[in-house]
């Protein structure tokens, strides 16, 4: 479960720039939060619950999440569509395997080359790393 503080931005982040898709979204208005339900195409076993409280408060250090790891079919392609919708690429994916972004509440998400590494390219072979992974 990862607590976010806009869920209609999660959202976005989420499925339209990360890819998963959205499998159910609920409301409870007697706990005054919101569960989204999120999986990687082909895949909906392994579930990503989003948590949106109502009423708002700053999350800090474990309280929201530490990291979630995805597997991709193509890093690189994934990394460039991040980067096209405005995503920094935290650690660019130098060695065709691994690569860091940020959700819009700071949740650190670990990109996993599926299968063996691809061949290091650029520009990530020789892009620096930006802020914090």
């Amino acid at each position: 479960m990862v607590r976010v503080t806009n869920l209609d931005e999660s959202l976005d982040f989420y499925c339209n720039k990360l890819g998963l898709k959205l499998l159910s979204k609920r409301d409870v208005p007697a706990g005054r939060f919101t569960l989204a339900f999120l999986a990687a195409p082909g895949d909906d076993s392994a579930q990503v619950e989003l948590t949106h409280n109502w009423d708002p408060e700053e999350y800090t250090g474990g309280r929201n999440f530490g990291h979630l790891a995805y597997a991709v079919d193509d890093i690189y392609a994934l990394c460039q569509r991040l980067q096209d919708h405005g995503v920094t690429i935290n650690r660019p994916p130098r060695d065709g395997h691994m690569a860091f972004v940020r959700s819009p509440d700071g949740i650190s998400i670990e990109l996993l080359q599926r299968g063996p590494s691809l061949p290091p390219q650029e520009p990530w072979a020789s892009m620096p790393n930006t802020g914090k992974w």
